[in-house]
C-alpha cells in the first residue's frame, strides 16, 4: 500500500487521550464497586479514588476545552454528514472486503464523519451528563441548600449516573475495537503514542 507519514496528534492531545483513558477505566472499576457490583478495593477506598479521579477529570476536561478553543483543533470535531453513509457502509461491509476507507485521514481532517459525530456527542453530551449526575450524587446531603429537595431523588440520580457509566463502557469497547481497523492492527494505537500515522496516499 502506498502511504505517507503524517503528524496528526500533538503531544498534549496524546497526553489527554491517555490520561482520559486511565481516568475513565478507574472511574468505571471504582464506580461499579460503589454500586455494589463486586468487591475489589473496599467501599471506602473505591469511593475516595472515584471522587479523586472525577475531580481530576473535571480539571483535565476544562484544559481540553480551552486547548481546543485556542488552537483551532475544534475544527476537527465539527459535524458533517458528507460521506457519512459511505463511512457507515465501509465499517459494516467494505472493511471486510479490503475496500479503501472512503474518508482517509489528513492533516486538515483527522476524523471521519462518524468519528466527528461520536466524539462531539461524547464531549458535549455524555461527559457533561456524567459530571452533573456525579456531582449531584456526591452532594446529596447539600440538596436542601441547593433547593433540590423534593425535586430529585437519590435513586433517580444513581440510576442516571449508572446509565451514563454503561454508555461509557460501551464506547470504550467499541473504541478499542476501532483501533484495530487501521491499515495494520496497531497503526492507530502507535499513532496515539508517537503522533505520527502512516495513511494511504490520496
Amino acid at each position: 500500500m502506498n502511504t505517507e507519514r503524517l503528524y496528526l496528534y500533538t503531544r498534549f492531545e496524546r497526553f489527554w487521550h491517555w490520561a482520559q483513558t486511565l481516568l475513565i477505566l478507574v472511574l468505571l472499576v471504582t464506580g461499579f464497586e460503589i454500586h455494589g457490583t463486586y468487591r475489589l478495593f473496599g467501599f471506602e477506598t473505591a469511593f475516595t479514588v472515584h471522587n479523586a479521579c472525577a475531580w481530576t477529570w473535571f480539571v483535565l476536561y476544562a484544559f481540553i476545552v480551552f486547548w481546543m478553543a485556542t488552537t483551532g483543533e475544534w475544527k476537527h470535531y465539527v459535524p458533517t454528514f458528507l460521506k457519512l453513509m459511505d463511512v457507515v457502509r465501509y465499517y459494516v461491509s467494505g472493511i471486510f472486503k479490503g475496500e479503501p476507507h472512503p474518508v482517509p485521514k489528513s492533516e486538515r481532517s483527522k476524523h471521519n464523519p462518524l468519528q466527528r459525530l461520536t466524539y462531539l456527542g461524547i464531549v458535549s453530551v455524555l461527559v457533561p451528563f456524567q459530571m452533573v449526575t456525579g456531582f449531584l450524587y456526591y452532594t446529596y446531603n447539600q440538596w436542601p441548600a441547593f433547593g433540590f429537595a423534593g425535586a430529585l431523588t437519590l435513586q433517580v440520580v444513581a440510576v442516571l449516573h449508572t446509565v451514563g457509566a454503561f454508555a461509557f463502557l460501551a464506547f470504550v469497547i467499541v473504541h478499542v475495537y476501532m483501533t484495530t481497523t487501521g491499515h495494520t492492527l496497531t497503526a492507530h494505537i502507535k499513532a496515539m503514542f508517537t503522533g505520527y500515522e502512516d495513511v494511504p496516499r490520496h
